[in-house]
């Protein structure tokens, strides 16, 4: 008889434990993102412009097109031409060549000249999110790359540390709208 009470006690116990842990949930992403996608099918991004007054010709459209990208590997949501349900647009705001370290030269006659020097560029960017308006913003965003004049030109390494400057601030931008971090 205490057999039979104790199964039927261990019975009840996985019944209630099944029952409790059915009600609980965990969503997550491999991206971190977390869009609602019953009410978020869609995203648009407006062509950024460069009013930054320095870079390649080409800046503005990479920097758009990146970000497209990003956004469709690493969401469910559709590129559509305007009025997504997300909304990117904004420019390139900076772009700037600044020396960081600068080298002595033994020679008198010679100056002093940059031994490191660091490209920034900021993009602002607003989000507009048509089914949560809480999650809008208005932002800027930016991050640099160094590298040695003294071994290089900028025209040599532009390209390169544009592409990684974008990456980064593709990266941050995505995070501070779809992955809410």
């Amino acid at each position: 008889m205490t057999s039979i009470k104790i199964r039927e006690n261990v019975f009840l116990m996985v019944i209630l434990f099944m029952l409790g842990i059915s009600g609980c949930s965990v969503s997550y992403s491999f991206t971190g993102t977390n869009i609602n996608y019953d009410l978020t099918k869609t995203f648009s991004v407006e062509n950024f412009f460069n009013d930054s007054g320095g870079g390649p010709a080409n800046m503005e459209q990479q920097f758009t097109e990146s970000l497209k990208d990003f956004y469709q590997r690493n969401t469910q949501l559709e590129l559509v031409r305007s009025n997504g349900d997300i909304q990117l647009s904004g420019s390139i705001t900076r772009y700037n060549l600044t020396p960081q370290a600068t080298v002595t030269s033994t020679d008198p006659n010679s100056p002093d000249r940059a031994g490191q020097m660091r490209l920034t560029i900021v993009v602002e960017v607003e989000y507009i999110n048509m089914a949560v308006e809480e999650e809008n913003l208005k932002r800027s965003f930016s991050f640099f790359r160094d590298y040695d004049p003294r071994t290089t030109s900028v025209l040599q390494v532009e390209s390169v540390l544009i592409e990684e400057i974008f990456e980064n601030i593709i990266q941050d931008v995505f995070t501070a709208t779809v992955a809410n971090w």
